[in-house]
């Protein structure tokens, strides 16, 4: 079958590979949807730990071709929760099994969702309608990883809420933000993406701090920067109420720096806070999509094949796209 290999550190290649045979405790799905995520283009890019020949693709769906010895029915559209945690160690053991140092992670640490066939363990697997649209279910990993930083931050009815970022996670996060009863505003320098999330749900959009201070001239209740970039990073602090709370769900590179003044943090009192990973969230975001609690065919900029994975990853993301969807 063919499949989307991190051979190294800057070198993808899409490769024929063997059809995955499961493990003890695993299924087998024939992928029918793999996102292409930011993190794919760190990993691609020795910014997140890596492990060589192995077949990313963390965000995918697909049918269930090999139910092994679990209760699944073959035919079963499912979502993988990519994440494995050991469930031993000192953090399971606290419930913080996203900081589990044993997680073994699939599309990263085993082989992922960029190829025909899929393994992966059972009990990761989340059901989806069979109606559902097949494209949707790979956006349940996102929106669980979203999901977890959104709890974190806690945005309440009659709050302000300015989103960082108009990829994925942002325009996800806007939509969490609404349905927590906030008014919403979306930054990004990007005018298609301001339109797109207007559509929806934000209530405001602006290009710069400035340009969202003189909106809110406090500033918002809950900033959560989702863009992963230094600098939106550093001016998180500027466009936060004193008393207020900033989310980091963007993922920088490993090594990146940030200065941050201590003393207007402490001053204003404002709380920073960072969300990694998805713990007990995958459940919720797969049940909020196949619902339409959230909205993702927007999301959707192209349908790629796999034979088109590796450059993709390689390329960065043009201005304008929010995801691109490998269909085997």
């Amino acid at each position: 079958m063919l499949a989307t290999k991190l051979i190294n550190v800057g070198d993808i290649q899409t490769v024929d590979v063997d059809t995955p045979q499961p493990k003890r405790g695993d299924i087998v799905v024939k992928v029918e949807a793999a996102g292409i995520c930011g993190t794919d283009r760190h990993l691609f890019k020795g910014e997140f730990p890596s492990f060589a020949n192995t077949v990313l693709g963390h965000e995918f769906s697909g049918i269930v071709v090999d139910a092994g010895s679990s209760k699944l029915e073959i035919g079963t559209r499912v979502t993988c929760d990519p994440n494995t945690w050991c469930g031993a160690c000192d953090q399971c053991r606290k419930g913080r099994v996203n900081l589990c140092v044993n997680n073994i992670a699939t599309g990263i640490a085993r082989d992922g969702g960029f190829a025909e066939y899929c393994a992966f363990p059972a009990h990761k697997a989340h059901v989806l309608p069979p109606d559902l649209n097949p494209l949707y279910g790979a956006f349940c990993e996102p929106l669980a990883c979203t999901i977890h930083g959104m709890d974190i931050g806690d945005a309440r009815a009659g709050e302000r809420v300015i989103v960082i970022g108009g990829g994925v996670i942002g325009l996800l996060a806007i939509q969490l933000a609404k349905l927590a009863g906030a008014q919403v505003m979306l930054l990004t320098r990007n005018q298609d993406k301001q339109q797109l999330g207007q559509s929806l749900s934000a209530d405001f959009a602006a290009s710069t701090p400035q340009e969202a201070l003189e909106r809110w001239p406090d500033g918002a209740d809950l900033v959560v920067e989702c863009a992963g970039v230094e600098a939106t990073v550093k001016m998180s602090p500027s466009i936060t109420r004193t008393g207020g709370r900033i989310v980091i769900l963007g993922v920088l590179p490993q090594g990146t720096q940030v200065s941050i003044e201590p003393f207007d943090l402490l001053f204003r009192e404002i709380q920073m806070h960072y969300s990694f990973l998805n713990p007990f969230t995958h459940e919720r975001a797969s049940k909020m999509i196949a619902n339409g609690v959230v909205n993702v065919a927007p999301l959707i900029t192209r349908e790629i094949s796999l034979n088109d994975v590796a450059q993709v990853i390689a390329t960065e993301a043009s201005n304008g796209e929010v995801r691109a969807i490998a269909v085997p």
